[in-house]
């Protein structure tokens, strides 16, 4: 039976991920209000503050290597690379959150637009083009900063298919692994700031 989730105890040393925080506070002023897609904010579904850090900052193979393990031997996706190659740097401070929600789900996929007319040359060309390069979330994951100590609240929280909900360890440098369609939430902090740095995998559309 595969897993929706898995937690990776990297074993970071501190001085690692202390080095990795001191060189993410360059994004510090780049960190804007978080949006639900599309530009959209709404502070009572998600209130968070994110900045992006392209895949190619040397934290980018680090995760990589969880997601191909994780994928190897959980999940068997095929997937190809980090969404947008970017990972997303997300800071929560006091009374911020995160509601339930999941990464992807098929009203974010491309709708052919060719379907009920077969004659549409151009429509059948567009949906050829559309389909063959669009890319899907498969697999998300968040590396987490802060030390538990450091923040109240702020618990990442996943929802398996049966309702069933569990809290992923708030252990500093941990890698958690999950399937993109599973619900999950982070709880609002009460106390500190919590960092993070999130991303998702992406492949071809389910066939």
């Amino acid at each position: 039976m595969a897993y929706q989730s898995l937690f990776y105890y990297t074993d970071l040393p501190k001085g690692v991920v202390d080095i990795l925080e001191q060189d993410l506070t360059h994004f510090n002023p780049e960190l804007g209000q978080s949006s639900i897609g599309l530009g959209t904010v709404d502070t009572k579904i998600r209130n968070s503050e994110t900045a992006w850090v392209d895949d190619e900052h040397w934290i980018g193979g680090f995760v990589w290597h969880y997601i191909q393990k994780a994928n190897r031997e959980n999940f068997l996706f095929d997937i190809d690379c980090i969404d947008g190659n970017s990972l997303q740097y997300t800071s929560y401070g006091e009374g911020q959150h995160y509601t339930w929600h999941v990464d992807a789900d098929v009203t974010a996929s491309y709708k052919p637009q060719a379907a009920n007319n077969r004659f549409d040359i151009s429509a059948a060309a567009s949906d050829l083009v559309n389909v063959s390069c669009e890319k899907i979330r498969k697999i998300s994951f968040s590396l987490l900063l802060s030390d538990p100590e450091e923040y109240e609240g702020g618990n990442f929280q996943l929802m398996d298919e049966a309702g069933r909900s569990h809290f992923a360890p708030r252990h500093r440098g941990v890698v958690v692994v999950f399937d993109s369609r599973a619900r999950h939430r982070v709880t609002k902090v009460t106390k500190g700031v919590r960092r993070s740095i999130v991303g998702w995998a992406v492949g071809p559309r389910w066939r």
